[in-house]
Parts: C-alpha cells; structure tokens; sequence
C-alpha cells in the first residue's frame, strides 16, 4: 500500500452524487456531496438531468479534496461506482443530451416489456443476459428514446447518437469524449449483453432497433479507461475503476469468494451473493449477472432487488410528514412492542425480484382504531427486512444451502432495530462493518489495484473490519408468522395497476 496517496471514489446515486476520497488503508478522508432534483412527469415516470448529474459529481469531487485538505496531484487514480440502468441518450458531436436520463426505477416500457413477452422473448433473454424481462433494465429505455424523441432516430442514422449508463456518461464527460466505455457490471444491465460470451448481443439488439454505433465499449473492471481532464480537477487523473452500485458494494464487502453474501439498504435493497466463476441460473426469480471482472476473471453473482426500501423511509419524512429525520423511525418503532398489526408493501413503483410485478403497488394492510403513527413507522421499517427475507430465501433455494452470514451496508443498515430484525428473519449472523461506505470503497478498491495501490484480494481482506454483529434471537414460529402475514399483505397489492 502507497503512504500520502489516495484515490477518488465518485459515488453517483439515486437522489445524490458523492464523492469520496479514501487512504491507502481504506479510510474515509474526505467527502463532498450534492443532491439533485427528481422528476416525475407523470405516473410511473421517473427521470434526471443528467448535466445536473455531471455538474454535482464534480462540485462532489471538489468539496471532498477540499474536505481533506488533498490537492488533486496526490490522487493516483479515479473509481466510479453509479446507479445502474439510468439510461442517458445523447449527440457525439456536441455532447448534450437529447432528453432526460430515464431512471431504473421507471415504468414508462412496461407495455414494450409485456410486447416482447407476448412474442417469446423471455427465455432467450433470460438464458442470454441472465436477467427478467423487465422494464427495470435499459435496453426498452433506449428503445423508447428512438420511438420518442425524433432527435434520436435521426442522430443514429448518421451514427451521433450515444447511449449509455451513468458510468458511461460520466466518463465520457470527464474525459471530455474521449472514452467511451462501460465495464461488464454495468453492460450487463442493459439487457443487452451475452453473459457467457461477454459481448453485445446483435439479436437482442436487432428486435429493439438499437445501432452498434451508440453502445459503448465493453471494458473489465479494474484497468485505466482514461484520464479526467486537468480542467476538472487541475491535473489529468487516471479513471481505473468502474462498477455498478451494487457489484462494488459486493468487492467493498470483500464478498471475493463464492457463496459470501452482502445486503445493501439504500434506495432500494439489494441482496447480492458471489456465485463464482460461472453464472448459475436462478429458478427462483433471481437475476444472474456480473460482480466484476478482474485480471481476466469474471466473478458471477446472484442478485435479488427490492425496488422501494431507503425510499420508504422518505416518503414518511416527506410524503406523510410522519417525521422529520430517518431515526425518528428507529425510535417510533422501538417506542411500540411490535407493529399492532400492520403491514406495509413498498411497492411504489412496482416489485422486483422474486415477483417481477411491474403492476403492484403499494399497499397498508391490518391497520385498526388503534393504529398509531409509531405502529406505522415500524411496519415501515418491517417491510424492508421483509423484502430481503424473499430475496435472501430465493437464493438459498437456489444454490440449495443456507447462508450463514450476510454483511450489511447502505444507509439503512444504521437502523439497530432494522438489523436485529432482519438477523431474527433470516436466523443466521449479521455483520456491519466499520465502514458503511462499501458502495465507494469497492470501486476505489478496483481503481487502486489497477494503479498499484493495493497488491491484490488479500491485502484488501485486511482493509475490511467488522464493527458490529447481530445474533438471531427470535423463535422459527414466530419467523413463519411474520413471513405468512407478509405473503399475505404482498398477495393484495399484486397486480394492481393491470386492467
């Protein structure tokens, strides 16, 4: 490990980008952070600027080294980690965006999803891409852009027009057009792209009109890509790492052997478990993708999404005005003996995995006269260990073993009543670890192998730490209690949307 050097992590979410700058040892040093607007044009649409994107990533960047005290000369290289399936589409001779970013959480392909199913699309592209046919991905985003925006079909047929995922734009911008590329975590959310062969697929490709020309190259995940511009930072910086939010939150974790586990609680929850150097095909509703590719190598993993968990506890801060910051829910839920009844399905915007509903919607059930607000707030929290106990189950099934341990990550997982909860669920260990920030550290963890920073796996085995550990302390009846009465609140809200 290099002494007095560090590397930039650039953390682009949901609602914020963040950057975040990281010691030789894995330390946090410096951060900077910016939100950004939603927009929701109309039901089940939802989207972002993605210039306002590029402009808070690098006011990020800029407040987290003058956070540290870190000029940009002592960074050795640059890791970039982002909400995966936001699809941008823009032109290549001026670079701007011909409309907004749509957002993996939006609905608008629903019915294009529903056409391609109609006409048997759903095995080929689950044996292909490993994925569902869902509008979650990108591939009908970009399909939607040609059948939409009349910029677009015209820009592809001179070959100007630019898709790509928010790894891809960033990149492209910072390196003002000089790269441009994605890494296989992030190509293989488009729903696009041969899992086995590691390659764009021209069938797939070829049904939903999308040229060659507007997809990016497809890189592994550690290795220089490019250079940030010295009109950014004021010096040229190496960009040598990239990942999907969740994927680098897999290798921050140091999930690095097969059947190691991860949850992460942030907008939504994502449960990912290193499947090897194989993909191994879910038949419990799973997706099968990429973790990373390194030295050649490609690690497999199993993903389970929540599409709505983080952004439930929001909505009662702003929507219900129920409070007025994420903890007032851990001591409304501490301040009741259980949740009175009531059960609560986060399903705002459909569900994901193991369901793939993209008609569900969100749904109280149980409440009585003597429902209170803190009863609510717990069956809040509830759901969201609920959502990942399918998941978590779904993968067990899958690879025909228990877990017996699942490390814990993203905002939520600061929630003590959370995490004891979901431990009693799923009765194995659960492990927070000193830093939660595993989103960014895995990527900086990828930009620095590739520039030397760290020697290998085993050097950044030593950087992970955990600080605390839950035990199971619930009996398997009441498991199967909560778990039936969840099942049952979820049965209700399913396909509510579809005529």
């Amino acid at each position: 490990m290099k002494q007095g050097r560090y590397i930039l992590s650039l953390d682009q979410g949901t609602t914020s980008s963040r950057a975040i700058l990281f010691s030789g040892r894995g330390e946090i040093v410096g951060m900077g952070q910016k939100t950004f607007q939603q927009h929701y044009p109309q039901p089940g649409y939802v989207e972002h600027d993605a210039e306002e994107i590029l402009s808070t990533q690098i006011y990020a960047m800029h407040a987290a080294l003058e956070n540290a005290g870190v000029s940009a000369d002592q960074i050795d290289a640059i890791g970039i980690t982002n909400q995966r399936e936001t699809t941008v589409a823009w032109d290549a001779q001026t670079g701007k965006p011909i409309y907004h970013a749509i957002v993996w959480q939006c609905r608008r392909t629903a019915p294009e999803c529903e056409k391609l199913k109609a006409e048997g699309w759903e095995d080929y592209i689950h044996e292909t891409t490993g994925l569902i046919l869902d509008a979650y991905f990108s591939g009908t985003k970009m399909k939607w852009y040609l059948d939409n925006v009349p910029e677009a079909k015209a820009l592809a047929a001179e070959g100007r027009l630019r898709f790509g995922t928010i790894d891809t734009w960033l990149i492209y911008c910072l390196t003002k057009g000089k790269s441009y590329v994605t890494d296989v975590s992030n190509a293989c959310r488009t729903m696009l792209f041969d899992i086995n062969k590691l390659a764009w697929d021209e069938k797939i490709m070829q049904r939903l009109g999308i040229p060659a020309s507007a997809l990016p190259q497809v890189v592994q995940s550690s290795g220089i890509v490019g250079y940030c511009s010295s009109e950014i930072l004021g010096c040229e910086i190496p960009i040598a790492g990239i990942a999907g939010d969740q994927p680098s939150a897999l290798f921050g974790q140091c999930c690095f052997d097969a059947g190691m586990a991860k949850n992460t609680y942030g907008t939504g929850c994502f449960v990912l478990m290193n499947a090897g150097d194989k993909p191994v095909m879910s038949k419990s509703g799973l997706l099968t993708t990429i973790g990373w590719q390194l030295d050649g190598k490609v690690a497999y993993a199993l993903e389970g999404s929540a599409f709505n968990a983080g952004s439930a506890i929001d909505w009662l801060r702003d929507g219900l005005e129920l409070i007025e910051k994420p903890s007032e829910a851990d001591m409304l839920a501490e301040s009741v003996e259980d949740c009175g009844g009531v059960y609560f399905v986060p399903a705002f915007t459909g569900l994901g995995a193991p369901y793939w509903d993209m008609y569900a919607r969100g749904g109280v059930m149980g409440m009585t006269r003597g429902t209170t607000r803190a009863h609510f707030a717990r069956a809040v929290l509830e759901s969201l260990a609920l959502e990942s106990y399918d998941l978590f189950h779904a993968m067990e099934n899958d690879i025909g073993m228990k877990i017996k341990e699942l490390r814990v990550d993203g905002g939520a997982s600061k929630s003590r009543f959370l995490m004891q909860f979901q431990c009693d669920l799923l009765e194995c260990s659960v492990l927070r670890p000193e830093c939660l920030e595993t989103t960014a550290l895995g990527a900086a963890m990828l930009a620095g192998l590739a520039v030397g920073m760290w020697d290998g796996l085993d050097e950044l085995r030593t950087i992970w730490k955990s600080r605390t550990t839950f035990q199971p302390e619930m009996s398997k009846e009441w498991v199967e209690q909560k778990v039936a009465k969840w099942h049952k609140a979820v049965e209700r809200c399913l396909a509510w949307e579809k005529d």
